[in-house]
């Protein structure tokens, strides 16, 4: 028998009618995917809370925890009558800990990492919902806190090779688990 693995790689939408299309169309045109990698995020410019605007902080909000919302909301009854899927929902170590001038990105991880557990305890067994920490990596979003110093970290097509094989080993048995790559 012959198993072939959907890999749907799908970067968030904060427009919840915008994920509820899109839900639509991967399942008339691919099937319900067999794994989804909610990896879409955005931090706010290194700043003290009170000096980060409204609408930043909502940007930050909408896109790391309303987008991910979003995502869970229409393709997980999608995978629940079959009940299999494996859901990863990107945190970060600052969705474990807190750093200063990016509260509202420490913020928006922290709720991926209680959105991802608590919603872990509402699906079948066979389903896993995991949220994963990457590590450091050098990104815009790293140099954008650590300047040039950001470039001493490993690049994402380094990374892209260990996440993936951590992410295609994912199992129901990781439900409700937060991993680090």
């Amino acid at each position: 028998m012959e198993i072939i693995m959907s890999v749907v790689i799908l970067f968030l939408q904060r427009s919840n009618s915008s994920v509820e299309e899109l839900a639509r169309l991967v399942v008339e045109k691919k099937g319900v995917p067999d794994i989804i990698v909610n990896n879409a995020g955005t931090i706010n410019k290194n700043n003290k809370i009170w000096d980060v605007s409204p609408e930043e902080f909502d940007t930050v909000i909408d896109t790391n925890v309303k987008g991910i919302a979003n995502m869970l909301r229409h393709f997980i009854p999608l995978m629940i009558p079959i009940k299999q899927g494996i859901i990863v929902n990107m945190s970060s170590g600052w969705g474990r800990s807190g750093a200063a001038l990016v509260a509202p990105y420490c913020a928006s991880k922290w709720a991926v990492e209680g959105l991802s557990r608590s919603v872990a305890k509402e699906v079948p067994d066979g389903m896993a919902i995991v949220a994963l920490n990457p590590g450091v990596i050098n990104t815009d979003m790293l140099t954008s806190c650590f300047g040039t110093s950001a470039a001493s970290y490993q690049p994402p097509d380094a990374w892209a090779l260990k996440a993936a094989t951590t992410i295609l080993n994912l199992t129901g048995a990781d439900n409700g688990a937060s991993l680090t790559v």
